[in-house]
């Protein structure tokens, strides 16, 4: 209903737009013309399915992935990593896994709902392709290149974020790593080696620093790949957004 009134709209106004005699008029008669131009091209174009399979495939993987994970608590080894990592690196780890998972979610509907938007198009409605065709509605050939090259770095900039996050986990599991070392060699002591009371303790303090080290080394490292997988599915999901809004801009930049 929605759509049938705004085409109904359209075409009363560009029914009455060549009684209009006045210069100013007549090119904002013509630029609702192109609007509503474009708005009927899009929505008379193939239904696209990739805005509905984004959400679909961020939902499987993260479902799979805390079905894993799941797994793990239940069999123990979620609590054997928290207990034996004294530095609680590997939960700070896990929170910022968990923020860099919750911003790539919020992208991805976003990228959802602008491809939507796109395929619906209606230019009362504020959105990326609105935009960008405003900005591009009279530009000059040679000045196009330009919008297009700033749609991208715009929308980029926000999926550097998610691949930045994922960096940090593995940093932060090489910080867990030498705190880990350090700790391990912190009990040891050359002037007690050959004391065999003394080496009890050592072994002890030994063996807590390399769990910490190498559990905080591993947390990083799944939780790096996890947030990666999600990473590839928006920087994806943004490129063919990118590219759906600049053939959209294209092809309606003429009329």
């Amino acid at each position: 209903m929605a759509n049938a009134s705004t085409n109904q709209a359209f075409d009363t106004i560009e029914a009455e737009a060549p009684a209009t005699h006045e210069s100013g008029s007549s090119e904002i008669n013509r630029h609702v013309a192109w609007l509503a131009n474009a708005t009927r091209a899009s929505r008379s174009t193939d239904h696209d399915p990739y805005h509905s399979l984004l959400i679909l495939r961020f939902a499987l993987i993260n479902l799979l992935g805390f079905g894993l994970l799941t797994i793990a608590f239940l069999q123990g080894l979620v609590g054997q990593v928290v207990a034996a990592d004294r530095t609680y690196l590997s939960a700070i780890i896990f929170f910022v896994f968990l923020g860099g998972l919750a911003h790539c979610g919020w992208r991805i509907l976003r990228i959802s709902n602008e491809l939507n938007m796109v395929r619906d198009f209606d230019p009362l409605v504020p959105s990326k392709a609105a935009e960008y065709l405003a900005n591009l509605r009279g530009c000059p050939s040679g000045n196009r290149s330009v919008l297009a090259g700033a749609l991208r770095l715009k929308l980029s900039q926000s999926v550097a974020v998610v691949r930045q996050t994922a960096g940090s986990l593995v940093l932060l599991g090489l910080i867990g790593t030498v705190i880990g070392f350090i700790i391990a060699l912190s009990g040891v002591d050359p002037e007690t080696v050959s004391d065999i009371g003394a080496v009890g303790p050592m072994v002890s303090t030994l063996i807590s620093g390399m769990s910490t080290a190498l559990y905080t080394t591993l947390v990083g490292s799944v939780l790096n790949v996890w947030l990666m997988i999600n990473y590839q599915l928006l920087a994806s999901g943004t490129v063919k957004l990118i590219t759906t809004i600049q053939e959209f801009g294209e092809r309606h930049a003429g009329d």
